[in-house]
């Protein structure tokens, strides 16, 4: 299928050649046709298969199909839950809107109060935001959310992790005359994503795409074991140091993130970082300096990197494992984006082991141990047998209870 199949808007396709883009993804093929006929969207597809396109091609149709009549304010929102991603969707906008009349802004958290001001002060048709810095507005009455007649959330469930439930149903309600609603998150499981659509969706379309073999991930992982924190610093220099086009490097805390930046810069590797609560002109930096080629080595926390979109990042490691398995998916996401190949290495200490079990059991793909000649771990990984001792010991207190109980 071609996107001229889709009854898209001659400016729009001409905007996706200039961009390189022919064909339809998966994604898009299942959403767009529903939503330009109105319908509120309930979408799910793994990271890097075209989601942000999925909205943004039938909210433009939309905006093209229905001209702005008179001055006004913003017609269609679209909501994020970190800084990064609402750049990267403002500026697929504004590649989309090229060749249309459409004007795109964005506001985001760490940029300066008087610009977003003027952002706010033309007539939108676009807004792509945070969900905190435009409830600001909305709480100042700079901004206005009564022309919305669309609202769509990107994420949905990385927001929900970053306690934005509460403020986006209040900007839901602000925005209380809009048509549509869109909601696309990298999975659907569980309640929170379910619950928070049943709030501010209306009988959607729910569309969970599982995109066919050229436009999967095609991720190669495997882990490293390792002794003690030193041991696993040893590793990861190693890796660095051989042939890597450009690696993103997760850590835990901020704290782990600056000790691990000074002890690869003291080795001679130059890194660059994204961390939480960091200016926005260096996290802006940070960034460029990744996505240019500068700096092939990005560490980041896992709040710090949400949503950031890199193309031909080559490596993902884990210099320190995720608390979930889904955030483990969400961090491999990062390489081999849009059927390219990539590569996940994982550094476990011991009492990490467990999380590789896990991680195995939720992505249903087996995880192996790899070694590196000179850097072999003293120690073997722990045995899968200990845990079954304890539900043995529990069950014979059980035993134990009982005879009690007939005696008595």
């Amino acid at each position: 299928m071609t996107f001229e199949q889709l009854e898209l808007d001659e400016t729009l396709c001409q905007a996706l050649a200039e961009m390189g883009l022919t064909r339809p993804t998966t994604i898009q093929t299942m959403v767009i046709p529903p939503a330009m006929e109105g319908r509120d969207i309930l979408a799910s597809a793994p990271t890097g298969t075209g989601k942000t396109l999925g909205f943004l091609l039938p909210a433009c149709q939309f905006l093209l199909d229905f001209p702005r009549q008179q001055p006004g304010a913003t017609r269609i929102l679209i909501l994020t839950p970190t800084r990064e991603l609402a750049l990267q969707v403002y500026e697929q906008a504004v590649a989309l809107t090229q060749f249309a009349d459409l004007i795109c802004g964005v506001i985001t958290g760490g940029i300066n109060y008087g610009t977003d001001k003027d952002t706010l002060s033309q007539n939108l048709d676009i807004l792509v935001a945070t969900p905190g810095r435009l409830f600001e507005h909305i709480d100042q009455e700079s901004a206005d959310c009564r022309d919305i007649e669309c609202l769509i959330l990107d994420e949905a469930d990385r927001m929900l992790d970053m306690g934005f439930s509460g403020i986006v149903n209040q900007i839901a309600s602000e925005a209380r005359w809009r048509k549509q609603n869109m909601l696309f998150s990298a999975t659907l499981e569980g309640a929170g994503v379910r619950n928070f659509a049943k709030e501010l969706l209306n009988e959607p379309a729910i569309i969970e795409a599982e995109p066919p073999r050229r436009e999967k991930a095609k991720i190669l992982q495997w882990y490293h074991l390792a002794d003690h924190l030193e041991h696993k610093l040893a590793l990861l220099e190693r890796i660095l140091q051989e042939q890597i086009t450009s690696a993103v490097v997760f850590v835990k805390t901020r704290e782990r993130l600056q000790w691990l930046r000074e002890r690869l810069q003291s080795a001679g590797i130059d890194v660059c970082y994204l961390q939480g609560e960091m200016p926005q002109d260096k996290r802006i930096a940070a960034l460029a300096s990744f996505k240019t080629g500068k700096v092939s080595i990005l560490i980041a926390t896992d709040v710090a990197a949400r949503g950031i979109d890199v193309p031909n990042v080559s490596h993902v490691i884990n210099f320190d494992m995720p608390r979930k398995a889904d955030i483990y998916v969400h961090r491999i996401g990062r390489t081999g984006r849009a059927g390219a190949k990539g590569t996940a290495i994982s550094l476990v200490e011991a009492h990490d082991f467990e999380m590789i079990a896990k991680v195995a059991r939720y992505t249903g793909e087996p995880m192996k141990a790899r070694v590196i000649e000179g850097l072999r771990p003293q120690h073997k990984a722990p045995a899968a047998t200990s845990k079954k001792k304890k539900p043995g010991k529990k069950s014979a207190k059980k035993g134990k209870a009982k005879t009690a109980k007939k005696k008595r």
